[in-house]
């Protein structure tokens, strides 16, 4: 049978027609059918819902950011003699995944190598062997980090960066061809053997613009990754792609820690975001870590709308974060292991969110309402739909009146409601008469405004 085409929709128009905050990068990449995955391959996906994302590599040792390299215009040979510094102390990557467990990660996204060209495993595809096995540590920490995920049953995920500044030819792609195309065979080199030897669940790319201008979509001409694409998936056919390399890819990105509001999105998408003040990916000393409130409301949000949650932490030289850090990561995985069920395996719907009120989340005929505002609820009309409300009660708590009017439903919360989940989230769980229909289409956006 011959796949149907998604309907094209242009970036204004996701803004206008769903109302949203969302923004959504790179897009209008290459389109290559052959490359798109069924719904059912990226089920998992959308079922694990929370994912852990790991900034970590020479710039963690200054402490400045990722792209400390490039804003201080650190040379060449200072800079990479920061090797030697980095996971000098006792350290293994198995940390980083309890600390995934923890937070209720189902998934984890590692940078294997950032903007810098550093490479954090034993690449002889490296541009002058610009790695962790022949530099510094003498470690390949993809390969113990992919163990360490493995042996805990957690998605693997591999942050790439096409760009490296250590070429002429990325600032000057056309006036320096022949070393920009040295630049590209190194991607090709090293994409084949993060595909081939680490058999990643999702490929997460990155700086595929040229020269530090335009977009992702907009360098597609010089990477492309179609081609590229293909021959990581020729290695493993279900890995999961992300836009960043100019093709569309089976997943939306939309970044940084603004509010999210408007209504659910149909499509696969990501929001990538730090658990820290979001100046920064990688390490920073005193880096101010967001309030629990916040990050559950930030949460909510996004799953309600159809969202996975990727946040990132940025380890120090050796591996390690804060105890802030950690007791937040805590404080979150304890949310979830308390109400996951209402995240997890669920869909966004059937109930369009109301933005900082409430939105809801559904498996098969369970829905979950997310509450964010008790008061403002209160006096507002649930939407009648093609399904009946049966029954409805706190989570793990007392039943709730269900009273139809002409103008919708009223579900009265007790008082006691105020205190049932310690968060700013009150849930209510509504069995269905049937079960909830998916909202999800097959849309491109083109990024054309």
């Amino acid at each position: 049978m011959e796949k149907k085409m998604p309907r094209e929709m242009t970036g204004a128009e996701l803004q206008s027609m769903l109302k949203s905050t969302i923004n959504f990068k790179s897009l209008g990449g290459v389109k290559c059918r052959e490359l798109d995955l069924s719904p059912e391959e990226k089920q998992w996906f959308f079922d694990c819902k929370i994912g852990l994302f790991v900034h970590w590599g020479l710039y963690s040792v200054l402490g400045q950011g990722e792209w400390a390299k490039f804003n201080e215009q650190i040379p060449d040979e200072e800079y990479e003699a920061l090797a030697d510094e980095l996971g000098r102390e006792e350290f293994h990557p198995e940390e980083w995944v309890e600390i995934a467990q923890d937070f209720g990660a189902r998934y984890m996204v590692m940078v294997t190598r950032h903007h810098d060209g550093f490479s954090l495993w034993d690449s002889p595809g490296s541009y002058r062997h610009f790695t962790s096995w022949e530099r510094g540590p003498h470690r390949d920490y993809v390969k113990e980090y992919v163990q360490a995920c493995r042996e805990a049953g957690m998605k693997v995920g591999l942050y790439y960066s096409l760009m490296d500044w250590r070429f002429p030819g990325y600032f000057d792609p056309e006036g320096q061809r022949e070393n920009a195309e040295l630049m590209k065979k190194e991607v090709y080199d090293q994409v084949e053997e993060l595909a081939r030897d680490y058999e990643p669940d999702i490929l997460w790319y990155d700086g595929a613009w040229l020269a530090h201008k335009g977009s992702d979509t907009s360098s597609a001409w010089f990477w492309e990754p179609d081609k590229l694409n293909k021959m990581a998936r020729s290695y493993r056919p279900g890995l999961l792609i992300n836009p960043r390399s100019g093709w569309e890819g089976d997943f939306y990105c939309d970044e940084g820690s603004h509010e999210i509001t408007g209504k659910i999105i149909p499509v696969p998408w990501e929001k990538n975001m730090c658990i820290c003040s979001g100046c920064s990916w990688g390490w920073m000393e005193n880096d101010p870590v967001s309030d629990f409130d916040w990050l559950i409301r930030m949460m909510v949000n996004v799953v309600c709308r159809g969202g996975n949650w990727l946040v990132n932490i940025g380890p120090d030289k050796n591996g390690k974060i804060s105890d802030e850090i950690r007791n937040r990561i805590h404080e979150v995985g304890e949310w979830l292991r308390r109400y996951g069920e209402s995240i997890y395996n669920t869909m966004a719907g059937p109930y369009e969110p109301v933005d900082n009120v409430y939105g809801s989340t559904f498996h098969e005929n369970t829905v979950y309402l997310h509450i964010l505002d008790r008061e403002k609820f209160g006096e507002l009309y649930l939407p009648y739909l093609d399904n009946e409300i049966e029954a409805a009660h706190l989570f793990r708590g007392a039943e709730i009146s269900v009273h139809r009017t002409e103008k919708g439903i009223r579900l009265p919360l007790p008082a006691s409601a105020k205190d049932q989940t310690g968060s700013p989230d009150t849930i209510l769980v509504l069995k269905m008469k049937k079960t909830v229909k998916e909202k999800r289409e097959q849309i491109h956006f083109t990024g054309k405004e």
